[in-house]
């Protein structure tokens, strides 16, 4: 596979993030073997329609895991049962060895899970700052912003009194993700990060997830159906299909014919 193109822009634009990791090398992201998520079995449905059937993965520290697939295979389903939005049927879904599968959303995220929605789901009325602010919410004895996260998205500081809902979409999109980030996850779920925004936005993300891979503490889990996005960036992908993985495969042994051939299906 070619070098990640997501970067290209010159270092001294992107000097928030290791300069090993904006290039996208492979040694940058390195994943640990420790499995941060481990899903097995899982089975989701909506009162007796089972969407999901019996999905298991995992996710190392430092490791990011793409889904892809058409629309209504079940991508959002998964992520909405990883994050407690919808209750599994059965499985086990763990965190850094801790069961969750049972908890209610908030617990889950205490227990280290943090979910970017597709649509972003910005407070439109509220500051872009006082957005973020609502992160901390569930951090014990944590009330202050990490610098870090302006670090990563400087566009985020530099409109930080301004109101979400005057944000562009790709703004909003990076608000989002701070906002998602400041609960110091260890599992970061993206849905669909890329729908509706332009390439240079798209660029800022990609970044980003290559810094927070580079830290080897989170696995990142995004459903996505920009193909180049997620071949640049994920360690590991997976084809859903009416609720199943029909195809999954490393970033080593990819054979593209034979994922869009999945995605097809």
């Amino acid at each position: 596979m070619e070098t990640p193109k997501i970067v290209d822009k010159p270092a001294s634009e992107t000097s928030a993030i290791p300069s090993s990791v904006a290039s996208g090398s492979p040694t940058a992201a390195a994943t640990s073997s420790a499995p941060m998520l481990v899903v097995k079995d899982l089975i989701v449905a909506y009162g007796q329609s089972e969407v999901v059937h019996g999905i298991s993965f995992t996710a190392g520290k430092g490791e990011a895991i793409a889904f892809m697939g058409r629309n209504g295979m079940g991508k959002t389903t998964l992520m909405k049962s990883l994050i407690g939005i919808l209750r599994p049927k059965s499985g086990s879904i763990t965190v850094d060895g801790k069961e969750i599968a049972g908890l209610d959303s908030f617990k889950r995220v205490r227990a280290g899970v943090a979910f970017v929605p597709q649509g972003r789901q910005i407070f439109s009325s509220l500051s872009v700052e006082d957005n973020i602010r609502t992160g901390l919410e569930t951090v014990a004895n944590k009330k202050v912003i990490d610098p870090k996260i302006f670090q990563l998205f400087p566009v985020l500081h530099e409109m930080r009194h301004r109101k979400g809902g005057n944000l562009s979409g790709g703004q909003q999109q990076q608000l989002a993700i701070a906002r998602a980030l400041v609960s110091q996850p260890k599992v970061l779920l993206l849905d669909e990060p890329t729908e509706g925004i332009q390439p240079s936005i798209i660029k800022d993300i990609g970044r980003a997830i290559l810094y927070l891979r580079s830290l080897k503490h989170i696995a990142v889990v995004l459903v996505e159906q920009y193909l180049d996005f997620v071949s640049e960036l994920g360690d590991r992908f997976a084809v859903m299909d009416r609720g199943a993985i029909v195809y999954s495969c490393g970033r080593a042994e990819m054979d593209e014919t034979a994922l869009k051939r999945a995605l097809a299906i």
